[in-house]
């Protein structure tokens, strides 16, 4: 008798990646079935519906509607979907978003085949599954002190390089507030200047600039 497959769609904005995702899920793997691809967030949510696949493999980093966004249309439909989240997305702030949206795995692309096929047949099975460096970026994001929505709204502008003045006129703030709220920031981010503050901020994926 033969197993049911594991039917999976993949949801990432570059054709190229999804190709090569289909290449190496299908390669000598029986049990792995690649039923559908999206390009876009509202793209996935809809192909999901239509395909209820075992498994989502979603992008983090996708026009329109986000992965994240994406992640938690899909879970509200279904509280049993089970998503695995395949990105470049490196940071501990990603990670924790992610895995708040409901998925049940995270991986970097940089991983090797035997891994996210492994991950793959983890999440179908009901399993969460993080890699050891990604688990240990999430037990820092639980230790690191949070940042409030205002504070992400000022991290975003300060690491643009607007000065206190500007970053006032943008928020609709009083510039004696956004200095208080870059005070926090340092504090919080523990680090001693605003450069500082933004290269860590990036590095953790607190904030996201546009390329």
């Amino acid at each position: 008798m033969t197993a049911t497959p594991i039917t999976l769609l993949i949801v990432d904005d570059h054709p190229v990646v999804r190709d090569g995702l289909v290449a190496i899920l299908h390669q000598g793997e029986p049990d792995l079935e690649v039923v559908g691809e999206a390009g876009d967030g509202r793209e996935a949510v809809t192909a999901w519906r239509t395909l209820k696949p075992t498994v989502t493999i979603m992008d983090l980093q996708l026009p329109g509607q986000s992965g994240v966004e994406a992640i938690i249309a899909i879970r509200r439909e279904d509280p049993e979907a089970r998503v695995l989240v395949l990105t470049t997305f490196d940071g501990d702030a990603d990670i924790q978003r992610a895995l708040e949206a409901g998925a049940r795995g995270y991986l970097l692309k940089s991983v090797r085949r035997a891994t996210l096929i492994e991950a793959v047949r983890a999440v179908a099975s009901g399993q969460r599954y993080l890699p050891p460096a990604t688990a240990a970026r999430l037990v820092e994001a639980m230790e690191a002190e949070r940042l409030t929505p205002r504070e992400l709204d000022v991290l975003r502008l300060l690491a643009l390089g607007q000065r206190n003045r500007e970053i006032a006129e943008n928020l609709g703030l009083a510039e004696p507030t956004v200095k208080i709220h870059v005070n926090n920031l340092l504090r919080k981010l523990q680090v001693k200047d605003r450069t500082e503050a933004a290269v860590v901020a990036l590095r953790r994926g607190l904030i996201h600039l546009e390329p």
